[in-house]
Order: structure tokens, then sequence, then C-alpha cells
């Protein structure tokens, strides 16, 4: 069966329309990188033990470990102890209508881990006030098998968001999702560019596909109708993609994936933060030259439901104008 057919045909999901959308090369190369990777995971023929399905082969040990130390309940709880942190962004010729602008920022929600924690996000977003929400990636826990639980869960956050939501598939996340999530009234941007227009003024929000794994992120194809004075912000699941955002000119990225190392030591110090960045670009706000970043340690868990010296956030950024 080749790829078109298997598009219309797996698991009842017809993925044939966003053929035109982000061409056949794209749809072809994730769908089959998708199945290559079900095959690794499930074969693990010299699997790569970082990665995250290798990780449930020792989930216990790591939840044994917390319980000796006597750990393992208050990791519990902190999981579901969301804070908000609200960060301010100084945007160089940000329009004047968008001076204050508010973005809420979630990622790697991993709804199907655990529906305490999907509880406990939808009531921390209820209550807050945005003008746009956006989502970096990772809506679920494992990274292959049946998706209902995850656009589940997604429903059920989707009830509280105010507004236009966007948003980009993470390294857990399959193809498949997009058409139930933006069904939902979440647009995915799959190497795609949306214009935001505030009282007859713009600003440009791009979204690349997943740069971790799966590598399809495509900067020049979300970026080409992007003028070149335009403000411009960038969503990406992960951080990686530092360098080429700051050269491609974007003001602004946002992202996730770390987790912020999700199990710290004291005083917040990532172990392990699983991407190709320094240290500093794991958690919270970075500069790297004229790019603004943000990556936030995420508002689920992944592997152990468990977050040690890392508190799950929400995020609201607030973009200013930077004086000249």
């Amino acid at each position: 069966m080749d790829t078109e057919d298997t598009t219309r045909d797996l698991e009842g999901i017809d993925l044939t329309g966003l053929t035109a959308r982000i061409g056949r090369t794209h749809l072809r190369q994730r769908l089959g990188l998708e199945g290559d990777h079900e095959v690794f995971v499930l074969r693990r023929p010299g699997a790569h033990f970082f990665y995250p399905e290798n990780w449930y082969s020792v989930h216990g040990a790591i939840r044994t470990c917390l319980r000796i130390s006597g750990l393992y309940g208050r990791a519990q709880r902190n999981a579901r102890n969301l804070q908000v942190k609200h960060h301010r962004v100084a945007v160089a010729n940000l329009p004047s209508a968008f001076e204050g602008f508010r973005i809420l920022h979630l990622t790697d929600l991993h709804v199907d881990m655990e529906d305490r924690n999907t509880h406990a996000i939808s009531e921390c977003v209820r209550a807050l006030h945005y003008d746009l929400c956006v989502l970096t990636g990772d809506y679920r826990a494992r990274t292959f098998g049946p998706i209902d639980r995850v656009l589940s869960g997604m429903a059920t956050i989707r009830l509280q968001l105010k507004g236009p939501v966007y948003g980009v598939l993470g390294n857990h996340d399959t193809l498949r999702l997009v058409p139930g999530l933006e069904a939902l009234g979440i647009r995915l941007l799959l190497n795609e560019a949306v214009v935001i227009e505030r009282d007859g003024q713009l600003i440009h929000l791009a979204g690349v596909d997943d740069a971790h794994y799966y590598q399809v992120h495509n900067i020049d194809r979300a970026s080409a109708e992007i003028p070149d004075e335009a403000v411009s912000i960038l969503l990406s699941h992960t951080p990686e993609i530092y360098r080429l955002a700051a050269h491609a000119g974007f003001d602004l990225m946002l992202s996730g994936h770390t987790h912020g190392g999700q199990i710290c030591l004291p005083g917040g110090i990532p172990v392990v933060w699983d991407a190709r960045c320094p240290r500093a670009m794991a958690s919270g706000s970075w500069r790297y030259g004229p790019l603004t970043g943000y990556t936030s340690v995420g508002a689920g868990t992944s592997v152990v439901n468990a977050r040690l010296n890392c508190l799950p956030e929400v995020t609201v950024h607030e973009l200013r104008r930077a004086p000249l």
C-alpha cells in the first residue's frame, strides 16, 4: 500500500486534504517516519536508550527510587501544581495596536498521561485573560498508538480556551491528530504562517512541524510570505532550531519539549533536557542575537507522572514595544 492509500485508510482518518497545505513530500515523509518509528519502538533493534519509549521499561525503577526517597507523593502532587508565569517581551517595531497583546502559551500537555493533570490544566486556564492562545506540541504521552483519549483530553482543555488557538506538532504527536484537533478549533501550523490582525495592524505567526525527532521542519516555507520588516513569532516544539529562527529574522520563538528536566536537582537544575541546545535555553527566557526565545517547562508530564524541583507551568507572554 502506498502512502496516498495509507492517508485514506489509516484508522479511518482521511489525511489526503493536507496534501494541498503541506505538500506531498512532507506528508509522505511524516507518515513514513511515523511508521518507521512504531516498528522501531515495538521491536527496538538497537534502540537509542534516551528516546522516550525506552524509558517506559524503567519507569518502575524511577518510581521506586522516588518512593524510597519519600518523594513520590510530593512529586505526583507537584505534577498538578500549575504555575502561571507572566513574561514581558520587548519587540522592536511592534505595531501600536499590539502594545500589551497577551499570548497564552501551553505546551507538553500529554493529556493521556493522567486525567487529574488534564483537569488541573483546564481549571488553571479558565480564569486567565489573553488575546491569543498558542500550543507548542506534545499533546499525547506515548509516541504511537490510539489517539481517541488524546482528542478527548484536548477537547476538555479547549472548552476553557478563549479566542483563536494555534498550535504545532511535537515529537510525541502524529499527523493523524491534525483533523481531530482542527475540528476542535485548534489550527495547526505545519510549516505555515497566518496573519494576526488588530485594529488594522498586523503581526505574523508561523509554526514548524517537529524539528526534534521527525525533523520535518521547514522555516523557509513557514516564513515565505512574511515581509522582511514585519514583526513575526515562530512556534517550534523544540528550542533546538534557535539559530535558524534567529537568522530567518523572527523576533520571538516560543517552544517547549524539555519539560525543564521535569525531575531536577535542588534549585531547578535539570539533569537531562533532551534537546541539542545550551542548558540556558532549556527553560524560561533567553536570547540569541536579535531573537528572543522562551522555553516553557510545560504543563504535563512524560514517562513518569512526577515533577521534582520543576513545577509545571502555563505562560502568558505580553508584547511591549522595545524602546528605540
